[in-house]
């Protein structure tokens, strides 16, 4: 492996190439200084034609086990495969010495995640979890609302991540076989209830009602979290692909007013697009007519409350401190600790929407 006293770029291996592989990794990893894209895992002709138009450099491997055969020829491996596939991945990455980034959810379970830290801690390697939608442009805004005593001491915390989309798209994410880790729960869910414990800490307590709503769907479409945190704050999350009429992104209140904030991030759609996060000044920023508002006693659907301009979003930002932890030493943006912690809320919201109950989680 590449020193991590040098200044050659850190050569990363990207497991997959699939959605999460192709928008947001590869264009994230091959565009964040100090990185460089080395080799993408897979044996598709499709997407290996997909991969070099963008990236005329980059080699392919058929498996992971062609990574752990060059070992010291990468710095960092990459796992954005299906979720079933995280966890031996990842294990095989670590046992060959290589520090690894996990697309979320990191495992089925926190268990596993935690099995998955030890073994990184044994061995002296980073171990993250992409979390990207902790840099979306609105949690961003809301952490500086939050910092700078805006809303006063936040009461509620809506938070809503929906879709309309009324056909099935198919595919793994879908099935319904628990092998597989599909759903919103584990898929949309991962995202909510990450914020929700970035900004307001540990849940003592859980209740979710997870439905199947479109017909031929085998797994949750349209899924409510509730949770009751540690410090008295309570977060209602909603996800789902069957909301006809979207709602609010976020709607926070507060001991001194509420924030209410529409629309998605713009990076998602961006690199999309094919758009790419090159350093210009334009990047992660949105127009003024989808700024939140913020106010008392007020609705912002008639203009109620002052507009809030939004921070823009900062994906690139992941990678970047990424490539710092390796050279530098520093911790990962995301750690495997607080992947479990997010896997221990998913886990009672699933128990709760099964069973019907309320479930106690130690904080």
């Amino acid at each position: 492996m590449t020193g991590t006293g040098t200044r050659s770029p850190l050569r990363v291996g990207l497991v997959g190439y699939g959605l999460a592989g192709s928008v947001f990794h590869a264009p994230l990893i091959a565009t964040t200084e100090g990185l460089a894209l080395d080799t993408i895992v897979t044996s598709n002709p499709e997407r290996q034609q997909q991969a070099r138009a963008e990236f005329p450099d980059v080699r392919f491997a058929a498996s992971p086990d062609e990574l752990w055969e060059r070992a010291d020829e990468l710095d960092l491996i990459v796992i954005a495969s299906p979720n079933k596939t995280h966890v031996p991945i990842a294990t095989g990455a670590l046992k060959a010495g290589l520090p690894v980034v996990v697309d979320k959810p990191i495992a089925g379970s926190a268990a596993e995640a935690r099995e998955l830290a030890a073994l990184a801690g044994e061995r002296g390697l980073l171990l993250s979890v992409f979390q990207n939608r902790r840099w979306d442009n609105d949690f961003l805004t809301l952490q500086q609302l939050i910092a700078d005593g805006e809303l006063g001491d936040v009461l509620r915390f809506e938070s809503r991540f929906e879709r309309w989309r009324p056909e099935l798209k198919g595919g793994w994410r879908e099935s319904g076989d628990p092998q597989e880790i599909g759903g919103l729960l584990y898929d949309l869910g991962s995202h909510v209830v990450d914020q929700a414990l970035t900004l307001f800490g540990p849940v003592v307590r859980v209740y979710a009602e997870a439905d199947v709503r479109r017909p031929g769907a085998e797994t949750d479409d349209d899924t409510f979290i509730a949770l009751t945190h540690a410090n008295g704050v309570r977060s209602h999350l909603y996800v789902s692909a069957t909301t006809a009429q979207l709602g609010p992104r976020f709607r926070v209140l507060g001991s001194k007013a509420g924030y209410v904030k529409y629309g998605l991030d713009p990076q998602e759609a961006a690199l999309r697009d094919g758009d790419r996060p090159t350093g210009t000044a334009a990047w992660g920023v949105e127009p003024e007519s989808l700024w939140g508002r913020i106010g008392a006693g007020e609705s912002p659907l008639t203009g109620g409350g002052r507009p809030v301009r939004t921070t823009p979003g900062d994906y690139p930002a992941y990678y970047a401190t990424i490539a710092t932890a390796l050279r530098d030493g520093t911790p990962p943006p995301v750690t495997a600790d607080e992947a479990a912690a997010v896997l221990d809320v998913l886990e009672a919201a699933r128990r709760s929407a099964r069973e019907g109950i309320t479930v106690e989680v130690s904080a």
